[in-house]
């Protein structure tokens, strides 16, 4: 079975969901939604990494695949992550090609990385002779969310190990001047450039969104890696849904 690495390099456009409230049976849930991957998120989420193996081994039961957002990109933090067994990772807040490489390097075993061999974890779990195969196996998504790492994403897209180019909208907005406009023109130049950015190098540029009304706004863009909104932000929209048509019903 291909992986979602192997999905996406491919050029298949796909769906996700921010997985932010820490449990193993709400990541499960994601799970069976019918997205096809889902990111575990440890930096503004509210679980934490001991919370993490729990939610890989529930999303391991559906066909979504598991990805987790490091805290922040550090040796350790990123080859923890893949250890537990992450399908790859979502590192932010890069601005720099040099950055993107130091975090590309950690997640690759040597000869073309620095990650530490640990043959029997979960994540590894192979022979001496066969570790080359798993630097090939980790989606490495990297975050652009300053003007600055727009400025770089051409850069950035070309280096090995950057499958996609992933602008976090909030950030970018504030960095950008234009807090939370995302029609401001100074925002939907940036998206272009950071959607032309991934083209030009073959790869995919990704976004977060909050409502499946904005995906043919981003897919003219160029935008194939679509996070669609998050457990917490799910449960908030169809709780106050459900409560609005019950008052309503009951005409209160």
């Amino acid at each position: 079975m291909p992986t979602i690495r192997e999905h996406v390099r491919a050029g298949e456009p796909t769906i996700g969901v921010w997985v932010g409230y820490g449990s193993a049976l709400v990541a499960e849930d994601c799970g069976k939604a019918g997205f096809d991957w889902a990111v575990i998120d440890t930096e503004h989420g509210m679980g934490t990494e001991a919370d993490v193996l729990g939610q890989l081994f529930a999303l391991r039961g559906t066909p979504t695949a598991a990805l987790v957002r490091v805290e922040r990109s550090d040796r350790l933090r990123i080859g923890r992550m893949l250890d537990l067994g992450a399908e790859g990772l979502v590192v932010p807040r890069l601005e720099t090609a040099d950055e993107v490489r130091e975090a590309v390097a950690w997640m690759r075993f040597p000869p073309t990385g620095v990650r530490g061999v640990a043959l029997g974890v979960r994540g590894q779990g192979v022979g001496h002779d066969e570790v080359g195969i798993l630097n090939e196996r980790p989606l490495g998504v990297f975050q652009i969310e300053s003007g600055l790492a727009v400025r770089n994403a051409a850069e950035i897209a070309v280096i090995d190990g950057v499958d996609v180019l992933f602008v976090g909208p909030a950030d970018l907005s504030h960095s950008l001047g234009v807090p939370g406009r995302y029609d401001d023109p100074v925002f939907d130049d940036a998206l272009r450039a950071v959607g032309q950015a991934a083209a030009t190098a073959g790869k995919q540029a990704g976004i977060l969104l909050k409502s499946p009304t904005e995906v043919p706004r981003y897919r003219s863009l160029g935008y194939g890696f679509i996070g669609m909104g998050s457990d917490y932000g799910h449960l908030r929209a169809a709780a106050h849904e459900a409560a609005a048509a019950s008052r309503a019903l009951l005409g209160d």
